[in-house]
């Protein structure tokens, strides 16, 4: 699993903001600044939809204020679900996705898990990097299915408060 001081490795993703899909490359997206990523193993998925991803949109002002100069959501779905979720969802022009089809990335971070028992192949754990520079700073993690907490848009904030300036 990724850890903190580590690069973001270069892996070909598609992007999905206000601009529609767009072909990068993670190393590229991650790079500049410093970004938020969350990754929840579902789109429109009860936790992910209801509870993780409404977070980041609410806490997005206080992100910002906190040096944050991007907000990314990466599931493994293909980029038409991804798409759809962004728009059901009303998080765009907050919150950016990663459309993460074939978990590439996910496995390159070491944030994959098998979650075929439940119907659902291949995903990622729900989790949360703090990332400056393509450099991970921080990495949080969930020990529990369906929870949110130290992968939480509060928490984050929370991590970024107590942080030196």
């Amino acid at each position: 699993m990724i850890q903190q001081g580590d690069a973001i490795p270069s892996v070909a993703v598609k992007l999905v903001n206000k601009s529609g899909v767009i072909d990068g490359d993670s190393a590229t997206i991650f790079g500049d600044g410093r970004v938020i990523l969350f990754t929840v193993p579902g789109a429109f998925t009860p936790t992910c939809h209801n509870n993780h991803l409404p977070g980041y949109v609410s806490a997005g002002e206080a992100l910002r204020t906190k040096g944050v100069n991007r907000i990314i959501c990466m599931t493994v779905n293909d980029h038409h679900v991804v798409s759809a979720w962004a728009d059901a969802s009303e998080a765009l022009g907050v919150v950016e996705f990663i459309a993460d089809g074939n978990a590439t990335l996910t496995k390159a971070l070491g944030l994959d898990k098998d979650m075929s028992g439940g119907g659902m192949g291949t995903r990622a754990i729900r989790s949360a990097l703090v990332i400056k520079d393509g450099i991970v700073e921080a990495v949080f993690t969930e020990d529990q299915p369906g929870q949110v907490t130290s992968s939480g848009a509060p928490a984050i904030v929370e991590f970024l408060e107590s942080m030196p300036s």
